[in-house]
């Protein structure tokens, strides 16, 4: 049943040493949810509590909760049952990780899903891990972070007219969820793009998964996309529009350890994609444009070929 609520223990400290994981609302910095926060056990009533949330704020609540997908449910709480050494001491978040960010963003940017050491371990996307590292440092530089850092949620980061958000909300194993699992969580991600459509401009895809998964699930949102989904490539710049706002998705090699090492993607690159974003945007209120590199102006997209392997 949809009504059942998250199971809690009475009220322990978020960081108390007994706790492997963090029950909803026992006071872990920046949790949206509640010990009476609806819980979905399956991808029906994924989709029933995903539509009937009319804020974003109940959204991240629900969404933070969920054990719609068995094997994700598993993985996340094993993982943050046994710990890697170097965290051993620490509490893990252990939960689903919702979007964060603005509220009425400008910027979207879409990721994979969260890492197991990272956002699993942190509770906020893109914490904790190499690949936020690398995010964060590109986000600060081009005015869209309050700090070059990002080390887990209640550390002081913000996003200036940005919103991250996941295509997949928990860990999976081995960083690969299964078509089930991205179909399951489908709802969750077309849902929260539904209520920060109106403000959105652009639409970052880090990584091939992501390309594709935010895909229909803008459409969904009432976002208007060209019949044919383009390759994904670095850079590739796609126009959309919603209501008759214009709206580009852009392209992203994920700052993944693997893409990093090899040079695949590099800082400046990064920089290139988001700088160009907060051009296309335009202005938006806490941005400080002191921070923002060269950027490009809006026509001058960056000339890469796409590449559909990622």
């Amino acid at each position: 049943m949809i009504s059942e609520t998250a199971a809690t223990p009475p009220a322990p400290c978020w960081d108390d040493r007994t706790m492997s994981r963090v029950p909803p609302g026992t006071g872990w910095p920046d949790d949206p949810a509640r010990p009476d926060t609806p819980v979905a056990h399956d991808p029906l009533e994924v989709a029933a509590l995903a539509t009937d949330s009319g804020t974003l704020a109940e959204l991240t609540a629900r969404q933070s909760v969920c054990r719609a997908c068995p094997r994700l449910v598993e993985w996340r709480e094993s993982v943050a049952d046994v710990k890697r050494r170097a965290f051993a001491e620490e509490t893990y978040w252990g939960r689903p990780i919702a979007g964060w960010g603005d509220d009425r963003p400008h910027t979207l940017i879409v990721g994979l899903a969260p890492a197991a050491h990272g956002g699993n371990r942190t509770g906020r996307i893109f914490t904790g891990d190499r690949s936020g590292d690398w995010l964060f440092a590109s986000l600060y530089r081009t005015g869209l972070a309050v700090q070059e850092t990002s080390v887990r949620a209640g550390d002081g980061q913000g996003l200036i007219g940005a919103r991250m958000m996941a295509a997949v909300r928990c860990a999976p194993p081995a960083n690969k969820p299964t078509p089930e699992e991205r179909d399951s969580c489908f709802p969750w991600l077309t849902r929260e793009l539904a209520l920060v459509a109106e403000s959105t401009r652009v639409v970052v895809a880090l990584g091939g998964f992501a390309w594709q998964a935010v895909w229909p699930a803008l459409r969904e949102a009432g976002f208007a996309l060209p019949r044919r989904r383009p390759p994904f490539g670095h850079g590739v710049e796609v126009p959309l529009s919603y209501g008759t706002a214009p709206v580009t998705l852009i392209g992203c090699y994920h700052p993944s350890q693997q893409n990093t090492f090899t040079g695949r993607v590099t800082a400046e690159m990064l920089d290139a994609v988001f700088a160009r974003a907060v051009a296309l945007a335009g202005p938006h209120p806490g941005h400080d444009p002191r921070r923002t590199p060269p950027s490009m102006a809006v026509g001058e997209a960056p000339a890469h070929i796409a590449d559909d392997r990622l």
